[in-house]
Protein backbone atom coordinates (compact mmCIF):
# COMPACT_ATOMS: atom_id res chain seq x y z
CA UNK A 1 0.00 0.00 0.00
CA UNK A 2 1.39 2.94 -1.25
CA UNK A 3 2.60 5.33 2.04
CA UNK A 4 -0.09 8.66 1.24
CA UNK A 5 -2.44 6.65 2.23
CA UNK A 6 -0.94 4.05 4.47
CA UNK A 7 -2.95 5.93 7.45
CA UNK A 8 -6.30 6.56 6.21
CA UNK A 9 -9.35 5.41 8.18
CA UNK A 10 -11.85 5.18 5.29
CA UNK A 11 -13.78 7.31 3.09
CA UNK A 12 -15.31 10.98 2.73
CA UNK A 13 -18.45 11.24 0.99
CA UNK A 14 -20.59 13.97 -0.22
CA UNK A 15 -23.87 13.78 -2.33
CA UNK A 16 -22.85 15.43 -4.44
CA UNK A 17 -19.31 13.81 -5.52
CA UNK A 18 -20.99 10.71 -5.29
CA UNK A 19 -24.07 11.43 -7.46
CA UNK A 20 -21.79 13.03 -9.83
CA UNK A 21 -19.58 10.21 -10.57
CA UNK A 22 -22.43 7.86 -11.40
CA UNK A 23 -24.47 10.49 -13.60
CA UNK A 24 -21.39 11.52 -15.68
CA UNK A 25 -18.80 8.61 -15.83
CA UNK A 26 -21.11 5.26 -14.66
CA UNK A 27 -18.95 4.73 -12.05
CA UNK A 28 -19.96 3.66 -8.12
CA UNK A 29 -18.90 5.12 -4.74
CA UNK A 30 -17.34 1.23 -3.82
CA UNK A 31 -15.71 0.88 -7.60
CA UNK A 32 -14.07 3.93 -6.28
CA UNK A 33 -13.14 2.63 -3.13
CA UNK A 34 -12.11 -0.72 -4.81
CA UNK A 35 -8.82 0.58 -6.60
CA UNK A 36 -7.54 1.43 -3.34
CA UNK A 37 -7.23 -1.92 -1.70
CA UNK A 38 -6.09 -3.40 -5.64
CA UNK A 39 -2.57 -3.96 -6.34
CA UNK A 40 -1.03 -2.50 -8.23
CA UNK A 41 -2.06 0.82 -7.55
CA UNK A 42 -0.43 4.21 -8.73
CA UNK A 43 -0.72 7.16 -6.95
CA UNK A 44 0.56 10.61 -7.94
CA UNK A 45 0.67 14.27 -6.46
CA UNK A 46 -1.86 16.62 -8.83
CA UNK A 47 0.31 19.64 -9.19
CA UNK A 48 -1.90 21.93 -11.32
CA UNK A 49 -5.07 21.32 -9.16
CA UNK A 50 -3.76 21.59 -5.88
CA UNK A 51 -4.31 25.26 -5.61
CA UNK A 52 -6.36 25.29 -1.99
CA UNK A 53 -5.49 21.80 -0.68
CA UNK A 54 -3.24 19.01 -1.55
CA UNK A 55 -4.61 17.07 -4.46
CA UNK A 56 -3.53 13.31 -5.56
CA UNK A 57 -4.64 10.98 -8.86
CA UNK A 58 -5.03 7.44 -8.37
CA UNK A 59 -4.67 5.20 -11.22
CA UNK A 60 -6.26 1.48 -10.54
CA UNK A 61 -8.46 -1.55 -11.14
CA UNK A 62 -11.65 -2.83 -9.76
CA UNK A 63 -12.79 -6.13 -9.10
CA UNK A 64 -14.14 -6.32 -12.08
CA UNK A 65 -11.17 -5.04 -14.21
CA UNK A 66 -12.63 -1.42 -14.80
CA UNK A 67 -9.41 0.78 -15.09
CA UNK A 68 -9.93 4.26 -13.16
CA UNK A 69 -8.87 7.43 -12.53
CA UNK A 70 -9.53 8.92 -9.10
CA UNK A 71 -8.37 12.62 -8.23
CA UNK A 72 -9.08 12.81 -4.41
CA UNK A 73 -7.29 14.55 -1.24
CA UNK A 74 -7.20 13.75 2.09
CA UNK A 75 -8.70 14.93 4.75
CA UNK A 76 -9.04 13.79 8.65
CA UNK A 77 -7.09 10.85 7.58
CA UNK A 78 -9.63 10.44 5.10
CA UNK A 79 -9.64 9.51 1.37
CA UNK A 80 -12.25 12.14 -0.22
CA UNK A 81 -12.54 11.51 -3.69
CA UNK A 82 -13.08 14.67 -6.05
CA UNK A 83 -14.14 13.03 -9.18
CA UNK A 84 -13.57 9.53 -11.03
CA UNK A 85 -13.77 8.62 -14.76
CA UNK A 86 -12.33 5.37 -17.23
CA UNK A 87 -8.54 6.06 -17.45
CA UNK A 88 -7.75 7.56 -20.89
CA UNK A 89 -5.35 6.17 -23.26
CA UNK A 90 -2.47 8.33 -21.95
CA UNK A 91 -2.99 7.37 -18.30
CA UNK A 92 -3.42 2.98 -19.10
CA UNK A 93 0.35 3.89 -20.47
CA UNK A 94 1.70 5.44 -17.45
CA UNK A 95 -0.56 2.75 -15.17
CA UNK A 96 1.13 0.01 -17.16
CA UNK A 97 4.86 1.32 -17.43
CA UNK A 98 4.80 2.18 -13.46
CA UNK A 99 3.58 -1.34 -13.30
CA UNK A 100 6.34 -2.70 -15.66
CA UNK A 101 9.17 -0.99 -13.74
CA UNK A 102 7.84 -2.52 -10.54
CA UNK A 103 8.26 -5.94 -11.32
CA UNK A 104 11.23 -5.69 -12.89
CA UNK A 105 14.39 -7.37 -11.18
Amino acid sequence: MPVLIKYCEGFHWDKGNSEKNWVKHKIKRIECEEIFFNLPLVIGEDEKHSNTEKRFYALGKTKSERFLFISFTIRNNLIRVISARGMNRKERTIYEEKIEKSTEI
